[in-house]
């Protein structure tokens, strides 16, 4: 049953260190490049108004992936970069509700947030980071408790810390396990020496009885 659990324990550590991993370098990477780079296309963003409720509220943590412009659809999540009115220079997810073509090929799109009356100013192609394709449910609701957008900080580094712990008490059960097999074997040894001396002198014994009495 041990070995069994050892297994599982093996399985799911894997696949979550390499989830954690992941969503670390994407958010050290967004971080260190102010949003400019995404790790194979993906980025992970934190909603922080109230204009695309019900679908995400604040804290909600959000999966978005670069697409081509020509795969975006009337009714997806985009996530791009303002550039005018009380949007400049903000980060901005709200839904596409027109597609325009420009006379030199490139796509301007319009949104919209949910809750919000208005459109927002049309933004071009290169604004555009990428379509949400998922919330991550699990940051969403430590972030909600946390209250605050470091959230997703101690969502990836708690459980990498926990995971660190485990393996530690593992590890070093295994090796006070090795210690003690290692102490067996050299007890067993002891004792093995003993019975072979022992044995050796019943010999000599019986030689020296037997030659007394011839």
């Amino acid at each position: 049953m041990l070995k069994v659990i050892k297994t599982v324990w093996t399985i799911v550590r894997t696949i979550l260190t390499i989830i954690l991993v992941g969503l670390l370098v994407i958010v050290v990477t967004q971080r260190v490049s102010n949003n400019k780079m995404a790790v194979a296309g993906f980025r992970i963003f934190t909603v922080v108004t109230e204009s695309m409720k019900p679908e995400y509220v604040v804290g909600d943590a959000i999966f978005t992936q670069t697409i081509k412009p020509s795969e975006i659809r009337v009714g997806d999540d985009i996530t791009y970069l303002g550039m005018a009115e009380s949007f400049k220079d903000k980060i901005v997810t709200h839904r596409v509700i027109n597609i325009e073509k420009a006379e030199d090929g490139t796509y301007i799109f319009e949104t919209k947030g949910i809750a919000n009356p208005k459109a927002d100013p049309k933004i071009n192609e290169s604004q555009v980071f990428g379509k949400v394709i998922y919330k991550i449910k699990s940051i969403s609701y430590i972030n909600s408790i946390i209250g605050n957008l470091y959230g997703m900080y101690f969502a990836i580094f708690i459980p990498f810390g926990l995971i660190m712990f485990i393996e530690y008490v593992l590890y070093k059960k295994d090796k006070d396990e090795d210690l003690e097999d290692e102490d067996s074997d050299e007890k067993n040894d002891v004792d093995d020496r003993k019975e072979k001396r022992k044995q050796r002198r019943k010999k000599r014994r019986n030689r020296k009885r037997k030659t007394n009495l011839d």
